[in-house]
Protein backbone atom coordinates (compact mmCIF):
# COMPACT_ATOMS: atom_id res chain seq x y z
CA UNK A 1 0.00 0.00 0.00
CA UNK A 2 1.18 3.34 -1.15
CA UNK A 3 2.03 5.59 2.35
CA UNK A 4 1.01 9.45 2.04
CA UNK A 5 3.12 11.82 0.64
CA UNK A 6 6.17 13.63 2.49
CA UNK A 7 5.36 16.77 4.42
CA UNK A 8 1.62 15.82 5.12
CA UNK A 9 2.31 15.27 8.66
CA UNK A 10 3.93 18.89 9.58
CA UNK A 11 1.03 20.83 8.94
CA UNK A 12 -1.02 18.73 11.03
CA UNK A 13 0.70 18.91 13.71
CA UNK A 14 1.86 22.24 13.67
CA UNK A 15 -2.04 22.87 13.79
CA UNK A 16 -2.20 20.95 16.54
CA UNK A 17 0.59 22.77 18.26
CA UNK A 18 -0.84 26.19 17.83
CA UNK A 19 -4.42 25.19 18.87
CA UNK A 20 -2.91 24.07 22.48
CA UNK A 21 -0.05 27.05 22.76
CA UNK A 22 -3.56 28.95 22.41
CA UNK A 23 -4.89 27.50 25.05
CA UNK A 24 -1.97 28.09 27.46
CA UNK A 25 0.16 31.13 26.94
CA UNK A 26 -2.65 33.51 27.77
CA UNK A 27 -1.79 32.29 31.39
CA UNK A 28 1.39 34.57 31.74
CA UNK A 29 -0.45 37.57 30.14
CA UNK A 30 -2.94 38.03 32.84
CA UNK A 31 -1.83 41.07 34.54
CA UNK A 32 -0.50 42.32 31.59
CA UNK A 33 -4.10 41.96 29.97
CA UNK A 34 -5.63 42.82 33.19
CA UNK A 35 -3.83 46.15 33.05
CA UNK A 36 -3.80 46.69 29.80
CA UNK A 37 -7.92 45.72 29.42
CA UNK A 38 -8.58 46.99 32.82
CA UNK A 39 -10.09 43.57 34.08
CA UNK A 40 -9.18 41.16 36.54
CA UNK A 41 -7.55 37.75 36.77
CA UNK A 42 -11.29 36.54 36.57
CA UNK A 43 -12.11 37.95 33.43
CA UNK A 44 -8.77 36.69 31.85
CA UNK A 45 -9.85 33.31 33.30
CA UNK A 46 -13.13 33.85 31.66
CA UNK A 47 -12.02 34.40 28.85
CA UNK A 48 -9.27 31.35 28.24
CA UNK A 49 -11.84 28.96 30.25
CA UNK A 50 -14.84 30.47 27.24
CA UNK A 51 -12.24 29.62 24.77
CA UNK A 52 -11.55 26.03 26.04
CA UNK A 53 -15.23 25.44 26.33
CA UNK A 54 -16.07 26.70 22.83
CA UNK A 55 -13.91 24.29 21.49
CA UNK A 56 -15.65 21.77 23.77
CA UNK A 57 -19.35 22.16 22.64
CA UNK A 58 -18.57 22.74 18.99
CA UNK A 59 -15.85 19.58 18.59
CA UNK A 60 -18.51 16.81 18.02
CA UNK A 61 -20.73 18.64 15.79
CA UNK A 62 -17.85 20.04 13.57
CA UNK A 63 -16.17 16.50 13.28
CA UNK A 64 -19.48 15.48 11.89
CA UNK A 65 -20.04 17.63 9.18
CA UNK A 66 -16.33 16.88 7.66
CA UNK A 67 -18.07 14.00 6.24
CA UNK A 68 -19.93 16.46 4.19
CA UNK A 69 -18.01 18.97 3.40
CA UNK A 70 -14.61 17.30 3.02
CA UNK A 71 -12.08 17.07 5.91
CA UNK A 72 -9.73 19.05 4.27
CA UNK A 73 -11.77 21.58 3.43
CA UNK A 74 -12.81 21.96 7.03
CA UNK A 75 -9.42 22.19 7.73
CA UNK A 76 -9.00 24.79 5.95
CA UNK A 77 -11.79 27.04 6.68
CA UNK A 78 -11.08 26.35 10.45
CA UNK A 79 -7.40 28.07 9.98
CA UNK A 80 -9.17 30.69 8.25
CA UNK A 81 -11.22 31.38 10.93
CA UNK A 82 -8.71 30.93 13.83
CA UNK A 83 -6.63 33.83 11.81
CA UNK A 84 -9.18 35.74 11.85
CA UNK A 85 -10.23 35.42 15.36
CA UNK A 86 -6.13 36.00 16.24
CA UNK A 87 -5.61 39.00 14.58
CA UNK A 88 -8.81 40.63 16.09
CA UNK A 89 -7.48 39.34 19.34
CA UNK A 90 -4.08 41.48 18.68
CA UNK A 91 -6.02 44.38 18.30
CA UNK A 92 -9.14 44.05 21.02
CA UNK A 93 -9.52 47.14 22.56
CA UNK A 94 -11.58 45.86 25.29
CA UNK A 95 -11.98 42.41 27.06
CA UNK A 96 -15.19 42.01 25.23
CA UNK A 97 -13.54 42.30 21.45
CA UNK A 98 -10.70 39.89 23.53
CA UNK A 99 -13.73 37.59 24.41
CA UNK A 100 -15.25 37.76 20.79
CA UNK A 101 -11.50 36.90 18.71
CA UNK A 102 -9.71 34.42 21.18
CA UNK A 103 -12.78 32.76 22.95
CA UNK A 104 -15.39 32.60 19.86
CA UNK A 105 -12.97 33.16 16.74
CA UNK A 106 -10.56 30.90 17.47
CA UNK A 107 -12.64 28.59 19.53
CA UNK A 108 -14.40 27.97 16.37
CA UNK A 109 -11.64 27.72 14.06
CA UNK A 110 -10.20 25.24 16.29
CA UNK A 111 -13.02 22.99 16.85
CA UNK A 112 -13.29 23.36 12.70
CA UNK A 113 -9.84 22.31 12.31
CA UNK A 114 -8.49 20.02 14.90
CA UNK A 115 -10.94 16.96 14.26
CA UNK A 116 -9.28 16.77 10.81
CA UNK A 117 -5.86 16.31 12.19
CA UNK A 118 -6.98 12.95 13.71
CA UNK A 119 -8.94 11.44 10.72
CA UNK A 120 -6.91 12.45 8.10
CA UNK A 121 -3.96 11.21 10.33
CA UNK A 122 -6.17 7.97 10.98
CA UNK A 123 -6.77 7.73 7.29
CA UNK A 124 -3.66 8.57 6.09
CA UNK A 125 -1.37 6.29 8.37
CA UNK A 126 -2.93 3.16 7.55
CA UNK A 127 0.02 0.59 8.91
CA UNK A 128 -0.37 0.71 12.91
CA UNK A 129 3.22 1.84 13.63
CA UNK A 130 3.45 4.50 11.00
CA UNK A 131 0.11 5.79 12.63
CA UNK A 132 1.39 5.75 16.10
CA UNK A 133 4.19 7.28 15.29
CA UNK A 134 2.37 10.00 13.42
CA UNK A 135 0.33 10.29 16.35
CA UNK A 136 3.28 10.83 18.59
CA UNK A 137 4.38 13.70 16.64
CA UNK A 138 1.06 15.59 16.77
CA UNK A 139 0.39 14.45 20.48
CA UNK A 140 3.98 15.63 21.28
CA UNK A 141 2.96 19.17 19.03
CA UNK A 142 0.27 19.47 21.26
CA UNK A 143 1.89 18.92 24.58
CA UNK A 144 4.72 21.25 24.07
CA UNK A 145 2.08 23.79 22.88
CA UNK A 146 0.27 23.39 25.69
CA UNK A 147 3.77 23.19 27.95
CA UNK A 148 5.73 25.89 25.93
CA UNK A 149 2.63 28.16 25.50
CA UNK A 150 3.58 30.19 29.17
CA UNK A 151 7.83 30.47 27.93
CA UNK A 152 6.80 31.78 24.08
CA UNK A 153 3.93 33.75 25.68
CA UNK A 154 6.17 35.06 28.33
CA UNK A 155 9.02 36.11 25.91
CA UNK A 156 6.93 38.07 23.65
CA UNK A 157 5.02 39.60 26.24
CA UNK A 158 7.90 40.45 27.81
CA UNK A 159 10.08 41.62 24.44
CA UNK A 160 7.44 43.19 22.79
CA UNK A 161 3.65 42.73 23.91
CA UNK A 162 0.82 40.55 24.78
CA UNK A 163 -0.93 41.56 21.43
CA UNK A 164 2.19 40.19 19.98
CA UNK A 165 1.42 37.29 20.89
CA UNK A 166 -1.68 36.47 18.80
CA UNK A 167 0.64 37.96 16.03
CA UNK A 168 2.41 35.36 16.10
CA UNK A 169 -0.31 32.87 15.99
CA UNK A 170 -1.93 34.36 12.91
CA UNK A 171 1.63 34.47 11.03
CA UNK A 172 1.92 30.38 12.27
CA UNK A 173 -1.71 29.87 10.49
CA UNK A 174 -0.72 31.26 7.63
CA UNK A 175 2.22 28.80 7.32
CA UNK A 176 0.38 25.82 8.22
CA UNK A 177 -2.37 26.82 5.60
CA UNK A 178 0.79 27.21 2.62
CA UNK A 179 2.14 23.54 3.94
CA UNK A 180 -1.08 22.17 3.84
CA UNK A 181 -1.22 22.17 0.05
CA UNK A 182 0.21 18.76 0.10
CA UNK A 183 -2.38 17.16 1.76
CA UNK A 184 -4.99 15.22 -0.59
CA UNK A 185 -7.92 14.11 1.06
CA UNK A 186 -8.57 10.39 1.19
CA UNK A 187 -12.22 10.17 0.97
CA UNK A 188 -14.65 12.35 -0.97
CA UNK A 189 -17.13 14.47 0.32
CA UNK A 190 -20.27 13.50 0.92
CA UNK A 191 -22.77 16.50 0.68
CA UNK A 192 -26.11 14.39 1.16
CA UNK A 193 -25.05 13.33 4.40
CA UNK A 194 -28.01 14.72 6.73
CA UNK A 195 -26.47 16.67 10.23
CA UNK A 196 -28.10 16.66 13.35
CA UNK A 197 -28.84 20.09 14.06
CA UNK A 198 -31.02 19.24 17.10
CA UNK A 199 -28.28 17.51 18.79
CA UNK A 200 -25.57 19.26 18.23
CA UNK A 201 -27.26 22.27 19.92
CA UNK A 202 -28.39 19.84 22.69
CA UNK A 203 -24.53 19.03 23.29
CA UNK A 204 -22.95 22.07 22.92
CA UNK A 205 -25.95 23.47 25.27
CA UNK A 206 -25.38 20.54 28.04
CA UNK A 207 -21.51 20.62 27.94
CA UNK A 208 -21.63 24.91 28.55
CA UNK A 209 -24.17 24.46 31.00
CA UNK A 210 -21.48 22.00 33.00
CA UNK A 211 -18.66 24.57 32.46
CA UNK A 212 -21.04 27.39 33.60
CA UNK A 213 -21.62 25.54 36.52
CA UNK A 214 -17.75 25.28 37.56
CA UNK A 215 -17.19 28.80 36.94
CA UNK A 216 -20.47 30.20 39.10
CA UNK A 217 -18.88 28.09 42.58
CA UNK A 218 -16.89 30.93 43.76
CA UNK A 219 -20.16 33.23 43.29
CA UNK A 220 -23.17 31.85 44.38
CA UNK A 221 -23.57 27.59 45.73
CA UNK A 222 -27.20 27.10 44.40
CA UNK A 223 -26.13 28.88 40.99
CA UNK A 224 -23.49 26.25 40.39
CA UNK A 225 -25.78 23.07 41.26
CA UNK A 226 -28.62 24.43 39.35
CA UNK A 227 -26.29 24.53 35.87
CA UNK A 228 -24.78 21.23 36.98
CA UNK A 229 -28.15 19.95 37.27
CA UNK A 230 -29.27 21.52 34.42
CA UNK A 231 -26.18 21.06 32.37
CA UNK A 232 -26.74 17.05 32.98
CA UNK A 233 -30.11 16.47 32.09
CA UNK A 234 -29.64 18.55 29.12
CA UNK A 235 -26.95 15.74 28.05
CA UNK A 236 -29.01 13.02 29.30
CA UNK A 237 -32.24 14.28 26.97
CA UNK A 238 -29.64 14.28 24.06
CA UNK A 239 -28.23 11.03 24.64
CA UNK A 240 -32.16 9.74 24.93
CA UNK A 241 -32.91 11.65 21.71
CA UNK A 242 -29.53 10.23 19.36
CA UNK A 243 -31.54 6.45 20.55
CA UNK A 244 -35.08 7.46 19.49
CA UNK A 245 -33.43 9.20 15.86
CA UNK A 246 -31.34 5.70 15.81
CA UNK A 247 -34.69 3.68 16.73
CA UNK A 248 -36.47 5.74 13.34
CA UNK A 249 -33.84 5.26 11.33
CA UNK A 250 -32.27 8.53 10.80
CA UNK A 251 -28.67 9.63 11.40
CA UNK A 252 -28.26 10.97 15.12
CA UNK A 253 -25.36 13.47 15.67
CA UNK A 254 -23.70 10.65 17.32
CA UNK A 255 -24.08 6.71 17.16
CA UNK A 256 -24.84 5.73 20.68
CA UNK A 257 -22.74 2.63 19.19
CA UNK A 258 -19.46 4.31 19.87
CA UNK A 259 -20.13 4.58 23.56
CA UNK A 260 -20.54 0.42 23.77
CA UNK A 261 -16.72 -0.05 22.99
CA UNK A 262 -15.25 -0.47 26.50
CA UNK A 263 -11.52 0.53 25.50
CA UNK A 264 -12.61 3.67 24.10
CA UNK A 265 -14.55 4.63 26.94
CA UNK A 266 -11.94 4.36 29.23
CA UNK A 267 -9.55 6.15 27.04
CA UNK A 268 -11.61 9.29 26.80
CA UNK A 269 -11.72 8.80 30.64
CA UNK A 270 -7.92 9.38 30.32
CA UNK A 271 -7.79 11.66 27.79
CA UNK A 272 -9.85 13.70 29.73
CA UNK A 273 -7.97 14.16 32.74
CA UNK A 274 -4.80 14.44 30.93
CA UNK A 275 -5.83 17.57 29.59
CA UNK A 276 -7.74 19.19 32.48
CA UNK A 277 -4.29 18.18 34.32
CA UNK A 278 -2.09 19.94 32.30
CA UNK A 279 -4.47 22.87 31.70
CA UNK A 280 -5.28 22.79 35.35
CA UNK A 281 -1.87 23.11 36.37
CA UNK A 282 -0.83 25.65 33.81
CA UNK A 283 -3.27 28.12 35.06
CA UNK A 284 -2.83 27.52 39.04
CA UNK A 285 0.92 27.83 38.85
CA UNK A 286 0.43 30.71 36.27
CA UNK A 287 -1.54 32.75 38.64
CA UNK A 288 -0.16 31.95 41.68
CA UNK A 289 3.34 33.53 40.26
CA UNK A 290 2.05 36.57 38.71
CA UNK A 291 -0.34 37.41 41.78
CA UNK A 292 1.09 36.07 45.02
CA UNK A 293 5.15 36.02 43.91
CA UNK A 294 4.88 38.88 41.55
CA UNK A 295 6.50 36.83 39.09
CA UNK A 296 6.62 38.75 35.38
CA UNK A 297 5.44 37.04 32.18
CA UNK A 298 8.97 35.86 31.22
CA UNK A 299 9.84 34.90 34.84
CA UNK A 300 6.67 33.17 34.56
CA UNK A 301 7.35 31.59 31.09
CA UNK A 302 11.05 30.46 32.23
CA UNK A 303 9.70 28.35 34.93
CA UNK A 304 7.11 26.53 32.45
CA UNK A 305 10.88 24.96 30.56
CA UNK A 306 11.09 22.47 33.41
CA UNK A 307 7.58 21.06 32.04
CA UNK A 308 7.95 22.30 28.32
CA UNK A 309 11.30 19.68 28.56
CA UNK A 310 9.60 16.57 30.07
CA UNK A 311 6.74 16.77 27.67
CA UNK A 312 9.71 17.07 24.49
CA UNK A 313 11.97 14.23 26.43
CA UNK A 314 8.66 11.39 26.89
CA UNK A 315 6.83 12.67 23.79
CA UNK A 316 9.35 12.06 21.46
CA UNK A 317 10.61 8.66 22.97
CA UNK A 318 6.41 7.59 22.04
CA UNK A 319 7.19 5.77 19.10
CA UNK A 320 9.91 3.81 20.97
CA UNK A 321 7.84 3.05 23.93
CA UNK A 322 4.72 2.14 21.91
CA UNK A 323 6.49 -0.96 20.48
CA UNK A 324 7.95 -1.98 23.82
CA UNK A 325 5.08 -1.13 26.23
CA UNK A 326 1.26 -1.84 25.81
CA UNK A 327 -0.84 1.47 25.78
CA UNK A 328 -2.07 0.51 29.36
CA UNK A 329 1.63 0.01 31.30
CA UNK A 330 1.92 3.87 29.10
CA UNK A 331 -1.02 5.36 30.62
CA UNK A 332 -0.67 4.08 34.26
CA UNK A 333 2.88 4.74 34.42
CA UNK A 334 2.21 8.11 32.89
CA UNK A 335 -0.96 9.28 35.42
CA UNK A 336 1.78 7.89 38.45
CA UNK A 337 4.94 10.35 37.62
CA UNK A 338 2.38 13.02 37.06
CA UNK A 339 0.33 12.67 40.52
CA UNK A 340 4.19 12.71 41.79
CA UNK A 341 4.76 15.76 40.00
CA UNK A 342 1.35 17.57 41.43
CA UNK A 343 2.66 16.66 44.96
CA UNK A 344 5.91 17.95 44.49
CA UNK A 345 4.42 21.01 43.21
CA UNK A 346 2.53 21.07 46.63
CA UNK A 347 5.02 20.11 48.78
CA UNK A 348 8.08 22.24 47.37
CA UNK A 349 6.36 25.00 45.56
CA UNK A 350 3.82 26.30 48.13
CA UNK A 351 6.28 26.51 50.99
CA UNK A 352 9.72 27.35 49.13
CA UNK A 353 10.44 31.29 48.04
CA UNK A 354 12.84 29.71 45.81
CA UNK A 355 11.47 29.85 42.07
CA UNK A 356 13.18 26.55 41.15
CA UNK A 357 11.15 24.66 43.72
CA UNK A 358 9.15 24.23 41.03
CA UNK A 359 10.86 22.93 38.70
CA UNK A 360 10.89 19.04 40.06
CA UNK A 361 6.87 19.16 40.00
CA UNK A 362 6.60 20.83 36.82
CA UNK A 363 9.37 18.59 34.94
CA UNK A 364 7.66 15.64 36.37
CA UNK A 365 4.74 16.21 35.39
CA UNK A 366 5.69 16.77 31.57
CA UNK A 367 7.59 13.38 32.04
CA UNK A 368 4.14 12.03 33.00
CA UNK A 369 1.74 13.74 30.23
CA UNK A 370 3.98 13.36 26.82
CA UNK A 371 4.12 9.03 28.07
CA UNK A 372 0.42 8.75 28.05
CA UNK A 373 -0.85 11.24 25.89
CA UNK A 374 -0.57 9.18 22.53
CA UNK A 375 -1.35 6.03 23.83
CA UNK A 376 -4.63 7.53 25.13
CA UNK A 377 -5.55 8.54 21.24
CA UNK A 378 -4.06 5.40 19.52
CA UNK A 379 -6.46 3.65 21.95
CA UNK A 380 -9.36 5.65 21.30
CA UNK A 381 -8.85 5.83 16.94
CA UNK A 382 -7.51 2.52 16.25
CA UNK A 383 -10.69 1.24 18.44
CA UNK A 384 -12.79 1.98 15.06
CA UNK A 385 -12.76 1.58 11.27
CA UNK A 386 -12.75 4.22 9.08
CA UNK A 387 -16.43 4.88 8.70
CA UNK A 388 -16.63 6.03 12.10
CA UNK A 389 -13.65 8.17 12.35
CA UNK A 390 -15.64 11.47 11.52
CA UNK A 391 -17.82 10.92 14.76
CA UNK A 392 -15.19 9.35 17.26
CA UNK A 393 -12.15 12.01 16.01
CA UNK A 394 -15.14 14.60 17.28
CA UNK A 395 -15.95 13.07 20.11
CA UNK A 396 -12.23 12.45 21.32
CA UNK A 397 -11.27 16.18 20.47
CA UNK A 398 -14.84 17.67 22.34
CA UNK A 399 -13.20 15.07 25.80
CA UNK A 400 -10.23 16.30 25.52
CA UNK A 401 -11.03 20.50 24.88
CA UNK A 402 -13.86 19.59 27.47
CA UNK A 403 -11.11 18.49 30.20
CA UNK A 404 -8.94 21.55 29.27
CA UNK A 405 -12.13 23.90 29.92
CA UNK A 406 -12.73 21.96 33.31
CA UNK A 407 -9.26 22.17 34.39
CA UNK A 408 -8.85 25.43 34.19
CA UNK A 409 -12.72 25.92 35.26
CA UNK A 410 -12.01 23.92 38.55
CA UNK A 411 -8.48 24.62 39.47
CA UNK A 412 -8.90 28.51 38.78
CA UNK A 413 -12.03 29.02 40.68
CA UNK A 414 -10.25 27.51 43.70
CA UNK A 415 -7.37 29.68 43.24
CA UNK A 416 -9.22 33.04 42.48
CA UNK A 417 -11.93 32.54 45.24
CA UNK A 418 -8.95 33.46 47.72
CA UNK A 419 -5.29 34.07 46.16
CA UNK A 420 -3.39 32.61 49.33
CA UNK A 421 -1.15 29.85 50.31
CA UNK A 422 -4.30 27.47 51.27
CA UNK A 423 -6.02 28.26 47.76
CA UNK A 424 -2.98 27.35 45.79
CA UNK A 425 -2.64 24.13 48.50
CA UNK A 426 -6.40 23.46 47.88
CA UNK A 427 -6.53 23.53 44.56
CA UNK A 428 -3.26 21.26 43.68
CA UNK A 429 -4.65 18.64 45.74
CA UNK A 430 -8.00 18.59 43.98
CA UNK A 431 -5.64 17.76 40.53
CA UNK A 432 -4.20 15.05 42.69
CA UNK A 433 -6.84 13.79 43.51
CA UNK A 434 -8.68 13.76 39.82
CA UNK A 435 -5.09 12.64 38.56
CA UNK A 436 -5.54 9.61 40.86
CA UNK A 437 -9.08 9.22 39.23
CA UNK A 438 -7.47 8.65 35.99
CA UNK A 439 -5.05 5.89 37.44
CA UNK A 440 -7.37 3.96 38.41
CA UNK A 441 -9.94 4.38 34.98
CA UNK A 442 -6.27 3.49 33.28
CA UNK A 443 -5.94 0.28 35.51
CA UNK A 444 -9.18 -1.38 33.44
CA UNK A 445 -7.85 -0.60 29.93
CA UNK A 446 -6.95 -4.25 28.16
CA UNK A 447 -3.62 -5.38 28.33
CA UNK A 448 -3.39 -5.23 24.91
CA UNK A 449 -5.05 -3.82 22.05
CA UNK A 450 -6.69 -5.07 19.53
CA UNK A 451 -6.98 -3.09 15.48
CA UNK A 452 -9.90 -1.64 14.85
CA UNK A 453 -12.11 -4.19 13.00
CA UNK A 454 -12.99 -4.22 9.13
CA UNK A 455 -15.26 -1.73 8.27
CA UNK A 456 -17.72 -3.98 7.26
CA UNK A 457 -17.93 -5.26 11.28
CA UNK A 458 -18.87 -2.70 13.93
CA UNK A 459 -16.98 -4.67 16.42
CA UNK A 460 -18.58 -3.37 19.45
CA UNK A 461 -18.88 -5.50 22.84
Amino acid sequence: MVGPPRGVLLPLALAQFICSFAGSNMNVMITDISADLHTTVHGVQVTITIFLLVMAALMIPCGKITDRYGRKRCFIVGLAVYGVGAVLSGLAPTLGVLIVGNSILEGVGTALLIPPVYILTTLLFTEMTSRARAFGAIMAMGGIGAAAGPLIGGLITSGLSWRAAFGFQALVIVAIILLSRRISDPLPADPGRPFDLGGAILSAVGLILLVMGILAADNNLWLMLALLALGAAVLAWFFVSMRAKERAGREPLLSTSLFRNRTSNLGLITQNIQWLLLMGTSFVVSAYLQVVRGYNAIQTGVTFTAATIGLLVSSLSAARLARRRAPRTLIMAGFLVAIVGVVALLALAGSSVNPWAFTPGLLLIGLGLGVMLTPSVNVVQSSFGEEWQGEISGLSRSVSNLGSSIGTAVAGTILVANLTGHAYAAAMITLAAIGLAGLIAATFLPRRTSPAPPPASLGLS
